[in-house]
């Protein structure tokens, strides 16, 4: 089969190697069908992830057909499609025996600490997949596990109903965050993003009202959007300090602000706001299998698009050239697809 491995920063090299064995007793040979790229797999490609070292075959993100399964497997069988967690957890941790094993202590995440599923064919047990309905495509199953960190981290929060709600960063996540946001009942959603482009994506997704700090003082843009309400929720997907900063001075008084961005320097927070204003600072990490459930069940009944975030398909052959495409298109760009079953 082939087997695409990042021998290096930027470097991406092909193989032809043995299938899998056959899967074991509770395994699943899957045949993958669409790899999607992350803001993470880029921090590898530019050799800026501190956590991943190299040779390692990326993907985590992945849609793929069952094409056998071991003589325990209940959920799924030949034919179905499948998306499939990548966390690698040890089980016996405290984190993991409360069932909060997304934070496990010893977590491994296959594509950055353990090889990932760049390659035709890919096992997992039974226990990390998930079945994608006949009605959904490969392209849908791909965007399982980002959806899923949106239906977390909308998990965290104490309540979203009636709540008016500011997401900070339009990215993938970010906009999935909103539409989860949305989905769950919240009085008002609006995206925050210095780059136009995101914004009109955000829109596309039904997010009525978006904000660009580089042209709107983020204060008048409060008042515009949500009058003397204000704003009871905020979600920081940016990974940056100001639009951090803005949540701990803007928000109401007892609010919870949610972080998932991921930051590559430390954010300057005057802890006196949070202290005297009561306020709530809460860290989401990926995900449980229950928030891929959620995000099957969510995208099977429209509740969530993600049409408007596929910039682009390239076939496996050209996978370091959707890393250059990413590069050169910038902030025009989210959401990257690897389409196995395509050729150059």
């Amino acid at each position: 089969m082939r087997q695409a491995i990042m021998t290096s920063p930027g470097k991406i090299e092909f193989k032809h190697v043995d299938n899998p064995a056959a899967p074991g007793p509770g395994e699943i040979l899957l045949k993958v069908r669409r790899i999607g790229i992350c803001g993470s797999d880029i921090h590898v490609y530019h050799g800026k992830h501190p956590f991943t070292s190299y040779p390692i075959v990326q993907g985590h993100e992945y849609s793929g057909e069952v094409v056998s399964a071991g003589s325990q497997v209940n959920l799924v069988k030949p034919g179905d499609k499948v998306s499939g967690r990548p966390q690698l957890v040890c089980g016996e941790c405290n984190p993991c025996r409360r069932n909060q094993y997304n934070v496990c202590e010893k977590l491994k995440v296959q594509g950055f600490q353990a090889n990932g599923c760049a390659q035709d064919f890919f096992v997992i047990p039974e226990e990390r997949a998930v079945k994608i309905p006949d009605s959904m495509g490969f392209n849908e199953g791909a965007f399982i596990e980002p959806l899923a960190v949106g239906a977390h981290s909308t998990r965290v929060p104490s309540s979203i109903k009636g709540k008016n709600v500011v997401v900070f960063g339009g990215g993938t996540i970010g906009n999935i965050v909103a539409q989860f946001v949305r989905a769950k009942g919240a009085a008002k959603v609006m995206v925050s993003d210095p780059i136009d482009f995101k914004l009109v994506k955000a829109k596309e997704c039904g997010i009525e009202y978006v904000h660009n700090p580089m042209n709107e003082d983020f204060k008048d843009c409060i008042k515009r959007v949500f009058g003397n309400e204000g704003f009871q929720l905020a979600f920081e997907a940016a990974g940056a300090e100001s639009p951090i900063l803005d949540a701990v001075h803007h928000i109401e008084n007892g609010s919870e602000i949610i972080i998932l961005g991921v930051f590559d320097k430390p954010a300057r927070i005057h802890m006196s706001y949070v202290c005297e204003r009561e306020l709530k600072i809460l860290g989401s990490m990926m995900y449980t299998h229950e928030d891929y459930l959620e995000a099957v069940d969510y995208l099977s009944k429209g509740l969530i698009n993600i049409g408007p975030l596929i910039s682009k398909e390239f076939p496996f052959e050209d996978y370091e050239a959707a890393y250059r495409y990413i590069d050169e298109k910038g902030d025009e760009c989210l959401k990257v697809l690897i389409n196995m079953d395509a050729h150059e």
